[in-house]
């Protein structure tokens, strides 16, 4: 027998399998056959495999959305990893708004307060940046990866025994049904007792390939504990990674936000609750460093030196309000924009301070708001 005589009895060998199969099949979804029903351990067990992966690739594409909001981005991602190639570096959102901040700051004067504010915060954006790379890339090693070897290394195995499973209980099966037929067409005498007896060796031959890989399938799918003990121990890492993450974050902000405490009081914040030094309208922090910065050098020592000598004597004078004030509290005076009022200080007053007088009602004033007469 040669070679193409060999592959033609296997190909007909295959089809004749492959139709046993599939008329097994159909006529067990039509309620005209018999089916082999798995052991109870067994169908939990490929119940809680089949949870497992669809949990696990719902939990994984999630995390890459958190870590990579843009869609784009994460095509690009795959499409590169799919080449073996790696990906050209960008900037990340954070370091590219940090970047937009320290050339918005240069622009404007690293001398001014607000450039130099936008520079500060600038380069905290881009130290964040940088801390999200590293999550990032510390998620995807400790956490992604291992999910991802799940999904398309053990579970694609599981998938291939559970199919050739599902085979060998069609075999089995059909053989129990040629078997059947065997016997009823032996009853009635019309065939030899010889084709009964090979539809009983077929029929224990199919059994015992069918309780084989139902034991190679079980023992496969008794690993899932093993890997959710794997996964626990990566989400604890994921946890951790996002815990340094969001310590680095705090971190920075904390000293940004005391380096932009050494600004004016009025500069550094339009929230009443969170402090007790004096809340410009929305308006003039605006117009002040606009009019600060239109102001010539010589102007702004000369009202600088305006205010300190007014708060080394006992004297008082008079100053014209710049802007509208809304008092924060009951220390403080409301000003209206263009009337005047007598001003002093007070020893211990902050610096950025004074006191305020308008008829019979007084309290601590900005002095950035304040425009001293002659």
């Amino acid at each position: 027998m040669n070679i193409m005589d060999f592959n033609v009895k296997k190909f007909a060998a295959d089809a004749g399998t492959f139709l046993s199969r599939a008329v097994q099949f159909t006529e067990e979804k039509l309620g005209q056959a018999e089916k082999t029903e798995l052991d109870a351990h067994l169908e939990n067990l490929l119940s809680k495999a089949e949870c497992t992966k669809l949990w696990t690739e719902k939990i994984m594409k999630q995390t890459e959305v958190l870590l990579q909001p843009n869609p784009n981005a994460r095509i690009e991602e795959f499409v590169y990893e799919k080449l073996d190639r790696k990906a050209p570096s960008r900037m990340n959102n954070p370091e590219l708004l940090g970047q937009y901040m320290i050339d918005a700051g240069n622009e404007f004067g690293p001398g001014t307060a607000y450039g130099n504010a936008l520079i500060k915060c600038g380069e905290t954006q881009k130290r964040i940046g940088t801390a999200d790379r590293e999550l990032i890339q510390t998620s995807a090693i400790n956490f992604l990866t291992p999910l991802r070897n799940f999904i398309d290394g053990d579970y694609k195995t599981i998938t291939k025994e559970r199919k050739l499973l599902q085979n060998k209980r069609l075999d089995l099966d059909a053989a129990k049904t040629r078997l059947k037929k065997a016997k009823v067409a032996e009853a009635r005498a019309a065939i030899w007792a010889e084709e009964v007896t090979k539809s009983e060796q077929e029929v224990r031959i199919t059994q015992s390939e069918f309780d084989r890989q139902a034991e190679i399938t079980r023992l496969l799918l008794e690993g899932i504990n093993s890997t959710h003990a794997h996964h626990l121990r990566c989400l604890t890492d994921f946890v951790d990674a996002q815990m340094t993450y969001y310590a680095q974050c705090y971190q920075y902000m904390l000293d940004l936000q005391k380096q932009l405490g050494s600004f004016p009081s009025t500069f550094r914040s339009n929230n009443n609750q969170s402090s007790s030094t004096p809340v410009p309208s929305v308006s003039a922090p605006s117009v002040l460093a606009s009019a600060s910065a239109s102001l010539p050098s010589g102007s702004n020592s000369v009202v600088t030196s305006g205010f300190s000598e007014l708060k080394a004597s006992s004297g008082s004078r008079k100053a014209r309000v710049l802007y509208d004030y809304d008092a924060a509290n009951s220390s403080e005076l409301s000003l209206l924009a263009d009337e005047v009022i007598t001003v002093y200080s007070v020893p211990g007053m902050d610096s950025d301070w004074l006191m305020g007088e308008r008829g019979n009602q007084k309290g601590k004033v900005p002095i950035t708001y304040l425009e001293l007469l002659n």
